[in-house]
Formats: structure tokens, C-alpha cells, sequence
């Protein structure tokens, strides 16, 4: 395996799958699948300065055994495979369905699985409102997982966990994104009875790093401190308005110490509309090669949005979770959980769901926001990038005529 130089220091290299003449970082996702592989423990991720994590080897330990190459999402790419069958659901429970971003139904798998005596990952905020895999054995620590966190998690050594019980004869209920769960495969190796994967219809992951800014900037602070002791609690996806116009709502300590809400509908935040116009997405994500089912989890979880074509009757607004099942596995957890659910036709629900097989879009804006967003007022900036001046406007639309990709202003 030939490994090229990083500039920065003689000692490290850049990960081999990422492309030098243009300095391209779309093959790497960030599931960390080679730095748990590595026998000597070489490589390790570092952050760039968008925010996201990428690998690094020590070349002085590295014996070139190519193992972070073998379990690569990115350079091991698998074909497209249909769901077997699908559903539209969600939990029984009122309180647990109010507090999940759609029906609630991860939840119950998760419940089945721990009710089992196994243990389930997911993604779960750290202390200051990053986003970190861990696991839990407990059914109140599911709560954790419960919920939308549209910020990529770092997966950190969950797999190297993950494997550990699988080897004990433990149940392990593992959840991400496709891209990661695609990684956990690759990175054990083979199959296990014992093991069951969700992963869910992905937009793709946003720059923990722009996140970060966007705390900063609503709060006037930095987020190191005192911050992370301000916020109490993040909901990306409150349904107090209903389902399908979600919140994102901040409970924080205001400067008399109550307890104060700051919360802005989806389609006026600004991070959120960062996030759906496709600018803050890692890059990888403008490459996907782990979408349509080709993670090989056992079930897709989505929020079911054309719940008024599949099944108008169950449509009241708190919350429908899509539920596509890819394997035998998957299937026997659809039938043992005990939720309201109704079969659906495959085909339907790929056709209402482009986004399980079609990647996002990079948006010209990309480029001219991250070069800029550390020193800008996050939410001001935003607004002026997506709803700028006629002169701009105009400006672009030159731009766009000339052919020139990148937006000066």
C-alpha cells in the first residue's frame, strides 16, 4: 500500500484514500473503522478545519498490513439491495412517542433487545453538546438516543466495544448512520447471530465545528465554559407545534437562573437551514456509497413524511416512523415489538423517499462559508448567504453563467 506525505509534519500521513492532487477529503466518512483495525494502533483521527475528523498515521509503527484499506466504507463500495418489506408505525406510548423524532419505534427495538440482557449504541450528546457514540445496558439510559442530533458523532472506539459483547454471547443492538454501520461490518469481519443494526434514511452529517459556532453565537459565549453548564437540554426535533413543523428548542439557565426556552421553528433556524441546503455536510456525504441499502443493516428507521399517501388513516401529527426491513433478522424484531403498524408496498416507499438512494447535492455556497463562518455571526451570516441583497443575487448569477463555481461574495 503506498502512502503519500502530509506537508505538516515528515513523522504522518494523510489517509490513503484521500485525494492528493485536489486535496479531495470525499473518500473519507469519519466512521473510524481503521483507527479501531490498526494492530499498531497508528492511526489516529484529527480534526481539519471544517470541523471534521480524519485519519493520520504514525509512520514510524505503520507495517502496512493494509487492514484500514480492507475495512474502508469508502473503498469497499457493495451494490444497491431493495428493503424486503416495509412499514409505517410507531409506538404505543403517548409520552415515548413525543420525545422520539418520528414514531418511536427504535426505541421499542431497543427496549427488546436490553429486555434480553443485551446491550444497545447510539449517538448521545458529550458535556458540551457534541455528539459522541456510547452504549447503554439500562432501559432508562435509552433516553440518551432518543431524539434527532443532526451533528456527526464521533464513534470513538464503540466498535472495538461493540465486538467485545458480541464475542460474550451478549445481544448488541448498534444504530447509526449508514456510512457507520457499514464501518461496524467491515471492521468485524464477519457476521454474528447476535448482532442487529438500524440505520436510518440519511440527509447527511453536518460539521460538528459549525455546530459548535452556532451555540456560541445564540448564547454570546464560548462553549468550552461556561456553556456546556448553561444548556440543560437540546431537542432537535420538539413537536410542541406538531410533527411536521418541528422545533429545535435550547432549555438553558437565563441570567436570574430560571430555566428559559429558546426555540425557533426548523425553516427559521439558521443552523437547520445550513444543514437542509446542503452546505455544512462533511464531504464524503456528496459521495455516499453507503446508501440504498447498502450498509446491510437489518432495518432503516425514517421519519415518514408521505404518511398521507401510504396510509392517510394513521396520519395525526405526532410523529410516523418508515420502517424498511432488509433482513430475516430485521423482520423477526418488526414482528415481536408491539406497535401500531400497517404494511406498505416497497416500491412506494422507495419512490416517496428519494433520499435512501440519491446523495446530496454540494451546494455552491459551500466553499465561501467555510472559509468565513469562524469569524462570522453564525445566524446572521447564514441569513445573509440564503437571502442576500439584489446586487448579490445578481452577482451569483453571473457567476453561475461564467461557469465559475465557487461564489466570490
Amino acid at each position: 500500500m503506498k502512502l503519500e506525505y502530509n506537508s505538516c509534519e515528515s513523522r504522518y500521513l494523510t489517509c490513503p484514500n484521500i485525494d492528493k492532487k485536489d486535496n479531495s477529503q470525499k473518500n473519507c466518512c469519519g466512521c473510524a473503522a481503521c483507527e479501531q483495525i490498526c494492530p499498531k494502533h497508528c492511526i489516529s483521527l484529527v480534526k481539519d478545519t471544517e470541523g471534521f475528523l480524519y485519519p493520520r498515521i504514525d509512520t514510524t509503527a505503520c507495517i502496512e498490513c493494509g487492514l484500514c484499506k480492507k475495512v474502508c466504507p469508502m473503498l469497499n463500495e457493495k451494490n444497491e439491495k431493495k428493503p424486503i418489506r416495509a412499514f409505517v408505525a410507531y409506538n404505543k406510548s403517548e409520552d415515548i412517542r413525543l420525545v422520539s423524532s418520528s414514531g418511536g419505534i427504535f426505541t421499542l427495538c431497543a427496549e427488546l433487545i436490553i429486555n434480553a440482557g443485551g446491550v444497545v449504541f447510539g449517538a448521545a450528546f458529550d458535556e458540551y453538546w457534541g455528539v459522541r457514540h456510547d452504549y447503554v445496558e439500562t432501559i432508562e439510559d435509552l433516553s440518551l438516543f432518543r431524539g434527532s442530533k443532526y451533528v456527526q458523532s464521533r464513534i470513538e472506539d464503540n466498535y472495538q466495544k461493540a465486538k467485545r459483547f458480541l464475542t460474550e454471547k451478549r445481544l448488541v443492538l448498534f444504530s447509526g448512520t449508514p456510512c457507520q454501520i457499514k464501518g461496524l461490518k467491515n471492521y468485524l469481519q464477519k457476521d454474528y447471530s447476535n448482532l442487529f443494526t438500524i440505520d436510518f434514511i440519511c440527509h447527511g452529517v453536518p460539521s460538528p465545528a459549525v455546530w459548535q459556532r452556532y451555540l456560541k453565537t445564540s448564547f454570546q459565549t464560548s462553549v468550552d465554559s461556561p456553556i456546556n453548564s448553561t444548556i440543560k437540554s437540546i431537542n432537535f426535533r420538539d413537536k410542541s407545534n406538531g410533527w411536521k413543523k418541528y422545533c429545535i428548542v435550547v432549555t438553558y439557565n437565563s441570567s436570574n437562573n430560571r430555566k428559559t426556552n429558546l426555540s425557533s421553528p426548523f425553516y427559521n433556524n439558521a443552523y437547520m437551514q445550513l444543514f437542509l441546503n446542503n452546505i455544512i455536510l462533511r464531504p464524503s456525504c456528496y459521495a455516499c456509497k453507503s446508501k440504498g441499502g447498502r450498509s446491510d443493516s437489518d432495518l432503516t428507521i425514517a421519519d415518514c413524511w408521505s404518511i398521507k399517501q401510504l396510509a392517510p388513516e394513521m396520519d395525526d401529527d405526532k410523529g410516523i416512523s418508515l420502517v424498511m426491513i432488509n433482513t430475516n433478522a430485521g423482520n423477526n424484531i418488526m414482528q415481536e415489538i408491539k406497535a401500531i403498524k400497517k404494511e406498505v408496498n416497497v416500491n412506494d416507499v422507495i419512490a416517496s423517499n428519494k433520499s435512501w438512494k440519491n446523495i446530496a447535492l454540494p451546494n455552491e455556497l459551500r466553499t465561501l462559508f467555510f472559509a468565513k463562518y469562524k469569524k462570522k455571526n453564525i445566524i446572521n451570516y447564514t441569513e445573509y448567504l440564503l437571502n442576500p441583497p439584489i446586487i448579490i443575487r445578481i452577482i451569483r448569477k453571473l457567476c453561475r453563467i461564467c461557469g465559475i463555481k465557487q461564489m466570490p461574495i
